[in-house]
């Protein structure tokens, strides 16, 4: 394949928006199954299936940045794929129980189109296609393996589930990244709109939060403190690491290339999605109940959610210069330390808190990086794909 077509960038489709929004239904019905089990274990769970539920998604980002969505063959086999995972995700609030069979037979459907779409995408790629086929074996024996939970029970279930996503997970850095193909914009596109609409849950979580209780003066200070911290979770992304992100996938090629997207996106965009559920939680108990005490999972949520959004793009920067950084590592070690004061007070104050250091997050690096922001943003217009 030649540079020229390797670098061919296209679009983000209508038809992958529609197919995200299938996926945000199913972070919502996380969402919506830690609120009914606001327990360990239920964090846990939810945990376990918004892992699972972002593998099959990575995986359809890497698809499509590949292939044209919009092609006949292609655009049937995602509504196909499309359907199955919405029916995956009606069954999420009861994945660990009686529908733990339908969750698992429509996410190996999932499973069966993606790898499908890409051995038909190989078949004039023999490095692509060999890059397939070195990674189709994990990624069906981790789905079986999700189908084989739903015949086991107890403790012995999230076992299968621990090692159907460390399949799913690790394969990748076992077999290496060679043969596979990223397309920068498409690519960066891709994960920002996909952590926009997850940000869109988290308002519509604001909203159900105030939902019966009556609009009084505590709900609206609520509902203003949770869009400013939901805001600050869109800044602390779009304010300059889309810029960035690209460009550092375009200044690498070949197997460095990916070996990047699959780092800083794939693995590390998951934290940053686990934050906005973990948010969403908190703020629909803060909204519910902003004069009482937050119980341990919401206020989990509130302060261990900004704390593991950050901690993300600290990876990213170990990932990239060996270094932590300072504003965000500090910010996530602050909301880490918060969670005690959260348990204590009222959630209103907890959450007020919360935003407090989100705000001050932002004013340092507006006044401390301010050239730096400007260097980076400039980067706003794509260069012409070659």
């Amino acid at each position: 394949m030649s540079d020229q077509q390797v670098e061919q960038e296209h679009p983000v489709t209508p038809l992958e928006l529609y197919f995200d929004l299938v996926f945000v239904f199913a972070f919502t019905q996380v969402t919506t199954l830690l609120s009914d089990d606001p327990t360990w274990g239920g964090l846990g769970r939810g945990l376990l299936i918004l892992a699972a539920l972002w593998w099959a998604w990575a995986g359809y980002a890497w698809l499509t940045n590949t292939v044209n969505p919009d092609e006949g063959a292609v655009w049937g086999a995602m509504l196909v794929a499309m359907a199955a995972m919405f029916v995956a995700a009606l069954a999420v609030p009861d994945a660990f129980g009686h529908h733990a069979l339908v969750f698992g037979a429509a996410f190996l459907i999932v499973n069966l189109m993606h790898i499908a779409l890409f051995v038909l995408a190989g078949r004039g790629d023999a490095d692509l296609l060999a890059a397939v086929l070195r990674i189709a074996p994990s990624t069906l024996a981790g789905a079986a393996l999700i189908i084989g939970a739903a015949f086991v029970h107890g403790g012995v279930r999230p076992m299968f589930w621990l090692a159907a996503l460390a399949v799913g997970y690790f394969a990748p850095l076992l077999v290496g990244m060679s043969g596979w193909r990223v397309h920068p914009t498409h690519f960066v596109e891709r994960h920002g709109l996909i952590l926009i609409i997850a940000l869109g849950e988290s308002l519509v979580a604001i909203g159900l939060g105030a939902r019966g209780t009556g609009i009084g003066a505590g709900v609206i200070v609520a509902a203003v403190l949770g869009f400013v911290v939901a805001t600050s979770f869109w800044l602390a992304y779009f304010d300059f690491f889309p810029m960035r992100g690209r460009q550092m996938l375009e200044e690498r090629r070949g197997a460095a290339r990916t070996a990047l997207a699959r780092d800083a996106y794939t693995y590390l965009h998951l934290p940053m999605v686990a934050g906005i559920v973990l948010f969403a939680l908190a703020m629909k108990e803060t909204l519910a109940h902003v004069g009482d005490e937050l119980d341990t999972i919401p206020a989990l949520g509130l302060c261990g959610g900004s704390a593991l959004y950050l901690f993300a793009y600290v990876g990213l920067r170990l990932r990239l210069s060996r270094t932590v950084g300072r504003g965000r590592f500090a910010a996530a070690l602050v909301f880490v330390l918060l969670l005690p004061v959260a348990l204590a007070v009222p959630a209103l104050v907890a959450l007020a808190l919360t935003a407090a250091v989100w705000i001050a997050l932002h004013a340092y690096e507006i006044i401390w990086w301010r050239e730096a922001r400007s260097q980076t943003r400039a980067l706003r217009v794509p260069a012409s794909a070659s």
